[in-house]
């Protein structure tokens, strides 16, 4: 069975940043096509709309990981354990995140827009089927990358690459997340923060996005290893209706690699030997 995702770039990491876009997949299933009470096309609201084609512009001898399945299949940017009782018969009892309450679980509930998404409640065993074919290996493959770009540079610098709808009445069109200090080194914050400003673009700190399952479980940064989460305003880059690529796409995609660059100036003061990061 093929993999629900795409390793672009060497599998040993030329560079110590590394590129992971967990949500902007839209190849639909059969099976989720059938089984939606919703139009298919109320989806897009999950889909971190085409912005996988800033990535891949912007990328140059980095490795990106990009995922082709949709969000509303399996979200990576949750943890096993994140399960909705509502239409999950697998889900165990016990306290739920505010993200699962809302109804964006691992397997999406419901959307903004359209409401409640699924004709019928789903089987635990399907569930755990789409974990282990599609969320696991992500994560697995991820850390393989992230252990690589680790011992060859000594530091590795994850950033997970999403896009967000305009924030009700904030300035902010670009939300830098570090999980509140805890995934990522502030100098490697710092740099993309002036990077963003010196695109005349207000940018706002772990408000409303602090980083998901993603940062949670890769980021070590008291050995080296840093993960951001980086949202982008849709607005910046897509049409009007935010659905198509748009005129602002040559720029955002011209910052995405400002703030690579700049990553990367920071991750190689810090490099260390193969032999001595091996030890």
């Amino acid at each position: 069975m093929p993999a629900s995702f795409l390793i672009i770039g060497p599998a040993i990491p030329e560079s110590p940043v590394l590129l992971s876009v967990p949500h902007a997949g839209r190849d639909y299933p059969d099976a989720l096509c059938a089984a939606l009470r919703a139009p298919v096309a109320s989806l897009r609201t999950l889909e971190d709309r085409h912005v996988d084609a800033i990535a891949l512009a912007a990328r140059e001898r980095e490795t990106l990981l990009l995922q082709t399945l949709p969000r509303a299949w399996i979200d990576l940017n949750r943890a096993e354990h994140e399960r909705d009782p509502v239409i999950d018969s697998g889900a165990r009892g016990g306290p739920l995140s505010a993200k699962v309450r809302a109804g964006l679980g691992i397997v999406p509930r419901r959307t903004s827009t359209s409401g409640d998404l699924w004709r019928r409640r789903l089987d635990g065993v399907e569930v755990e089927a789409r974990i282990a074919a599609d969320h696991r290996p992500y994560h697995m493959a991820l850390a393989e990358l992230i252990a690589r770009a680790r011992q060859r540079f000594g530091i590795a610098i994850l950033l997970d690459v999403h896009s967000m709808p305009p924030i009700a009445g904030s300035r902010a069109r670009v939300v830098i997340g570090d999980r509140f200090g805890r995934a990522a080194a502030a100098r490697l914050v710092h740099r993309i923060e002036a990077e963003v400003e010196g695109y005349d673009i207000r940018c706002a700190l772990n408000t409303p996005y602090a980083g998901g399952h993603i940062l949670e479980r890769h980021a070590r940064p008291h050995a080296n290893v840093h993960a951001i989460q980086l949202e982008i305003d849709r607005s910046l880059y897509l049409d009007r209706q935010l659905d198509q690529p748009g005129p602002g796409m040559p720029l955002v995609t011209q910052l995405l690699r400002r703030v690579i660059d700049a990553l990367t100036d920071e991750a190689m003061r810090d490099s260390i030997p193969p032999a001595q990061a091996a030890e």
